[in-house]
């Protein structure tokens, strides 16, 4: 497997591409985990908002996340890595290390967080995040807050 990574703002991606997007995002986090919350939480509309994919040899989406930007308080920016995925089936090829790979190229030295199921805490600790806070619950899975 030789996968395409792809990044670009949500306007920039073709109608066919974004529906594989979004329709991998909900199989795994919707159906696959059993979670019934809004995926599609308006955060991708956002105009700093950059989606990121692998694709197959016929152009489908196989793994995906997204880089959000958070606006604190204090005005200053914090990069947010989300919902990162891969199709069941092809979990343990390198899909998600390729994606972040890329991800914390484009953030270079800024910093950035991510929110991780908890089990994939050591695994983000390769990019050199963090745990940042205590371990908390959503939609009934352990998180761990992470920084980097």
């Amino acid at each position: 497997m030789n996968p395409t990574v792809h990044a670009a703002a949500l306007a920039d991606i073709d109608p066919v591409t974004l529906y594989g997007l979004m329709q991998l995002r909900v199989d795994v986090f919707v159906v696959e985990q059993e979670c019934a919350y809004p995926e599609l939480d308006g955060r991708d509309l956002e105009p700093s908002a950059v989606q990121y994919w692998c694709t197959d040899l016929d152009g489908a989406p196989i793994a995906t996340a997204r880089l959000l930007t958070d606006e604190l308080p204090d005005g200053t920016a914090l990069l947010r890595i989300g919902r990162v995925c891969a199709r069941h089936e092809l979990r343990g090829n390198g899909l998600v290390r390729l994606l972040i790979d890329r991800i914390v190229s484009d953030i270079g030295d800024r910093p950035s967080v991510l929110d991780a199921q908890a089990h994939l805490e050591q695994m983000y600790a390769r990019w050199g995040y963090v745990a940042d806070g205590p371990q908390f619950i959503e939609d009934g899975i352990p998180h761990v807050p992470m920084r980097r």
